[in-house]
């Protein structure tokens, strides 16, 4: 098997996790940034905290097939390894790793499953079946191959966040799994390489998950779970282009054990406006 590596102006992106790993010798704090590419500023962030963290860290562009319940999402999922690498030639302390799946995946290889428990069978579980076994595999491989210190991850994705931890704690592994606040657009939509799909007037739509989540927050501590909800789906109805799929508030210790996350109350949506799926959250 042949292994390349790309280059664009002094920027390397490794094919080979080997050849990475060869790299890492004498490295004292390594610091993981796991991405599927079309990077945008909210990724920016995350590399950022860690390059000042981290003696070194690795940024993984990898569109991982076996986190995609659906196949026609994954064919159509924005790639420009050529942009990405251009986004990131301000950096030096890092290394990137954009791999061919047959450097993750043997042939044929099968998704593992996991039992991750009740937080991780609802909304984004519930919705996209297969999805977190896929997550949880690519995670689990990308944390053996390099054993970083810290790996950061944006709250927009926040039932990752938890699997990350659940996985991490199942492993037994010494890592700091770091949770870091959603980058927003000018107008309060949240981050996303799928925001280049919206059409001006999609995009206009999708400004109002920032509004619907905020309008929630306000009612908390005078409205039920309940009544909350009803408002914000029947709100939801009078959106252009906007399916809304889920709208939910959780206490998130109620259905994970970790004292960090104790009375933590947030606000959770999932819609499609035209053919892009969208999620946030926020805290309440």
């Amino acid at each position: 098997m042949i292994f390349k590596i790309i280059k664009f102006s002094e920027l390397r992106a490794y094919t080979s996790y080997k050849d990475i790993v060869k790299l890492l010798n004498k490295v004292n704090s390594i610091g993981l940034v796991p991405t599927m590419g079309s990077l945008h500023d909210g990724h920016l962030s995350l590399i950022k905290r860690a390059s000042i963290e981290n003696e070194k860290v690795i940024i993984s562009i990898y569109v991982n097939p076996k986190q995609f319940n659906n196949t026609s999402d994954l064919k159509k999922y924005p790639r420009d390894i050529k942009n990405d690498l251009k986004m990131l030639k301000t950096f030096n302390n890092i290394i990137i790793y954009a791999p061919n799946d047959s450097d993750v995946y043997e042939k044929g290889e099968i998704i593992k499953k996991y039992e991750f428990g009740q937080i991780l069978k609802i909304m984004e579980g519930k919705q996209r079946p297969g999805h977190f076994d896929g997550v949880a595999t690519i995670i689990e491989k990308l944390l053996k191959m390099f054993k970083p210190n810290n790996a950061y991850f944006g709250e927009k994705d926040f039932q990752q966040i938890l699997l990350v931890k659940i996985l991490v704690k199942e492993l037994k592994l010494d890592l700091n799994v770091i949770s870091c606040q959603t980058i927003r657009e000018s107008d309060g939509l949240a981050m996303s390489s799928r925001n280049k799909f919206l059409n001006k007037y999609e995009r206009k739509s999708a400004s109002q998950l920032i509004i619907l989540l905020t309008k929630a927050k306000k009612m908390y501590n005078t409205s039920s779970s309940e009544a909350i909800r009803d408002i914000i789906f029947k709100d939801a109805m009078s959106i252009d282009n906007f399916q809304l799929e889920y709208f939910e508030i959780l206490n998130i210790s109620n259905l994970l054990n970790f004292f960090e996350y104790k009375n933590e109350i947030r606000a959770f949506i999932a819609c499609k406006i035209g053919n892009t799926r969208l999620i946030d959250n926020i805290r309440i």
